[in-house]
């Protein structure tokens, strides 16, 4: 039996839209949200820690009128903040 070329054709790119379909709503899904929220909270909060740990550090072996606690925390924030701007970035370049 022979298949008219045309219905092939037609099929293949049924099952290809189809495909496509799948993969924007599993790209869309509630678990990708969470992942992609965790990542960017872990983004931020890792910077912010490490600054904090630093500057008690700092600031426990050379005391000094100068907090560094406070200068690296905020120097934290600002690099998880630049952190997270691009991962968000890259996912919106994903889609």
């Amino acid at each position: 039996m022979t298949r008219d070329p045309e219905d092939e054709s037609k099929t293949i790119a049924r099952k290809a839209a189809r495909m496509q379909d799948a993969r924007k709503r599993r790209k869309q899904s509630a678990w990708r949200g969470l992942g992609m929220f965790g990542l960017v909270g872990w983004a931020v909060a890792v910077p912010i820690i490490v600054g904090i740990a630093l500057g008690r550090w700092i600031d426990g072996r050379w005391p000094s009128e100068t907090s560094w606690t406070l200068a690296l925390l905020l120097a934290g924030a600002v690099l998880g903040a630049l952190n997270a701007w691009f991962w968000v970035q890259r996912e919106g370049r994903d889609d």
